[in-house]
């Protein structure tokens, strides 16, 4: 009974998750500023890295556990240089 839990809990967890990333990407799109879409797309990344985690969960192998390493490391500086850029107009010193 604990691995059909496990099983079900797995699936409703990555359709939830592709909800979010749904609604995360309507906002990205229609955002009426700047800062808004920077938000979207932080939320975006993370929700990306946490599918990959449940779906390594899922098949059972530690490669996509790697890439959801990869994926929240470049989506961070992305969010601070982008952010960085709004505030000051440059993202390079």
């Amino acid at each position: 009974m604990s691995t059909a839990l496990l099983g079900w809990s797995v699936l409703v967890a990555q359709f939830l998750l592709v909800v979010a990333m749904g609604c995360v990407s309507w906002r990205l799109l229609t955002g009426p500023r700047a800062q808004d879409r920077i938000l979207a797309l932080d939320a975006l990344y993370v929700n990306a890295a946490m599918l990959l985690l449940v779906f390594g969960i899922r098949t059972g192998s530690t490669r996509y556990f790697g890439a959801a390493l990869l994926i929240t490391l470049l989506g961070f500086v992305g969010t601070a240089a982008l952010s960085k850029f709004l505030m000051r107009g440059e993202a390079i010193e």
